[in-house]
């Protein structure tokens, strides 16, 4: 049974939303965000709270009902206060500067790396911290994800690019000989 899916989505007053047949829109101050509600699941909206209801009471879809609430719970808190990542890069010489739409980074390579980032994502950089913030958290950990895999950490000394609440298993090197 979906225990996510049965809990009411709250919808600030600063967002605006829309459900027409199967399309979902919101909204908000920082942005517009909308995504096609699958047809085994249906949005029931008053007063500003919507509930997802499921068509039938089979297994996919409860699967259904809770991926669905969890999105439009996303979507909703994304338009009205945003999402935030940070990533961090650690390592001699490896470094990052955000120049407009462009971060640059110094892994290590015998060349720089450059990333491009979307439009909705923005990023600024402090000391060895990236912080990338955006109003899409799809979109913003696609391309958090995506810059860990420019220099993912390594177990051995820990260099690289890594999440900041991730922990790295380190591994003990070579014992040297006597």
């Amino acid at each position: 049974m979906s225990r996510i899916g049965k809990k009411p989505v709250i919808v600030p007053d600063k967002a605006k939303i829309t459900f027409d047949g199967s399309v979902f829109k919101v909204q908000g101050p920082k942005g517009t965000l909308e995504r096609t509600v699958h047809s085994s699941v249906e949005l029931k909206i008053e007063d500003n709270i919507i509930n997802v209801i499921p068509a039938d009471a089979s297994r996919q879809t409860r699967a259904l009902q809770g991926m669905t609430r969890a999105l439009i719970a996303n979507m909703v808190t994304g338009v009205t206060t945003g999402f935030e990542r940070i990533l961090e890069v650690n390592g001699i010489g490896y470094k990052a500067e955000v120049k407009d739409d462009v971060i640059s980074f110094s892994l290590g390579y015998s060349h720089p790396v450059d990333f491009k980032l979307p439009p909705d994502i923005t990023a600024s950089v402090d000391k060895n911290q990236i912080k990338l913030s955006g109003y899409d958290k799809e979109t913003l950990g696609q391309i958090a994800a995506n810059i860990r895999k420019l220099r993912p950490p390594e177990p051995y000394k820990g260099k690289g690019v890594k999440f900041l609440e991730e922990t790295i298993q380190r591994k003990a090197g070579k014992t040297g000989k006597k």
